[in-house]
């Protein structure tokens, strides 16, 4: 996980981002859903796997990011002396510690970013500046002796409140981690092809957030229950087109279909092995290949 060591100055000072900076505007932007938690996949004739809430509609840094840059503008046309900087899970940036700090929510033990009033499903974005704006009280920890976050975990990653192993966490194994799902993890793993809600979704201050009924976080019907063998028979221009406008785009196709195998093998459906044992012998990239292997190794376990 380098890549997270490497802005690591930046991090620790904001006026290697923005020379003069005075102060930052943290901003949350809801995504709750209208029931209070993620509605589970609907059951179907087809083998489906299951998304996080949040990338189950367009990528929400296009859709903040026109929102940052025509508050900076109303800024500048006050203050045309001021500079600004826009930052929305983009950039060297702590966005949830200077979200605990403005007043946002606080950080539980999870390690997510709670708030009284949107509960656990927000995005962060910040605005740095070069002014000076009055600050904020910073938020209290609300989570009390509640721990339901901690055994909701599937890989147990978090291990101890406030304490998370980012290496067992399936959004990190799912999204970030660029090759191979350890074994000994991926039957934890489930269906899930792309992140995961479960410590935000059991939080019960869920049950108290305002309801998003914002057109823009309405989930994509094809990625609700998306249908895993179309997935694995995309090739890359197939991929490309469809998550172009999809924050799913970030895994790749190596890294998505890498998923769906693991999700195909633990559903353990011999109508996966036609499609598994192409994508075996046929697929371009080693990673989808091996992956496809073992879930035809785990299905032949589940069906002696």
């Amino acid at each position: 996980m380098m890549y997270l060591h490497r802005q690591e100055p930046k991090r620790g000072d904001l006026s290697e981002v923005l020379p003069g900076v005075r102060s930052v505007v943290s901003l949350a932007w809801n995504y709750s859903p209208e029931n209070g938690r993620p509605s589970a996949p609907p059951q179907t004739e087809y083998l489906t796997g299951a998304v996080a809430r949040y990338a189950r509609f367009d990528d929400y840094h296009d859709l903040i990011w026109a929102r940052l840059q025509s508050l900076l503008d109303s800024i500048l046309a006050e203050r045309p002396d001021a500079h600004g900087k826009l930052y929305c899970d983009t950039g060297p940036v702590t966005e949830r510690d200077l979200a605990m700090r403005a007043g946002l929510g606080w950080i539980g033990k999870h390690t997510n970013l709670i708030s009284r009033k949107l509960g656990n499903w927000f995005f962060l974005a910040e605005l740095l500046l070069d002014i000076d704006l009055p600050p904020d009280e910073p938020e209290v920890p609300h989570c009390g002796s509640c721990t339901r976050c901690i055994p909701a975990c599937p890989t147990g990653a978090i291990v101890a409140p406030y304490t998370l192993d980012a290496r067992r966490c399936i959004s990190y194994l799912t999204i970030e981690l660029k090759g191979s799902i350890p074994e000994e993890l991926r039957p934890l793993i489930g269906t899930r092809i792309y992140g995961c809600d479960e410590c935000l979704a059991v939080c019960p201050w869920n049950k108290f957030a305002q309801r998003s009924s914002e057109p823009a976080v309405r989930p994509r019907a094809d990625l609700t229950a998306p249908d895993l063998l179309a997935l694995l028979a995309l090739d890359d221009a197939g991929f490309k087109e469809k998550f172009r406008s999809s924050p799913i785009k970030r895994a790749k196709r190596r890294g998505l279909l890498r998923n769906v195998c693991v999700a195909l093998g633990n559903i353990g459906d011999i109508r996966a092995i036609p499609a598994l044992t192409t994508a075996m012998e046929n697929d371009p990239e080693p990673l989808v290949r091996e992956h496809a292997a073992w879930a035809l190794e785990r299905i032949a376990e589940a069906n002696p």
